[in-house]
């Protein structure tokens, strides 16, 4: 049996029945036919994320993941300059 996929306005508004519609994970779970587990997840993304819970497939993970490899790239630029700066200040010393 292949996983089903939820897009983002299936989850925010399944979220917003239970949240803030005052019905139980249970009701929810078997009108939408939706494991009751799969709830936990999708209540720390909300959480989490706010209005941005669930982009692109509906993980949190991915905008994660791009902003981690941006500030790793700025990380290692940072660190190269940092190099050359001390370079240069130790050419600056040697030509007093």
């Amino acid at each position: 049996m292949a996983r089903r996929k939820f897009d983002k306005q299936f989850k925010s508004s399944a979220v917003k029945l239970i949240l803030e519609e005052g019905y139980s994970v249970k009701e929810v779970s078997q009108e939408l036919e939706v494991h009751a587990n799969r709830w936990d997840s999708l209540f720390q993304e909300v959480e989490e994320y706010g209005e941005s819970a669930f982009p692109g497939n509906g993980t949190a993970l991915a905008n994660a993941q791009h902003k981690i490899k941006l500030l790793e790239k700025e990380n290692r630029y940072l660190q190269e300059e940092l190099e050359l700066l001390k370079k240069f200040r130790v050419f600056l010393k040697r030509s007093k």
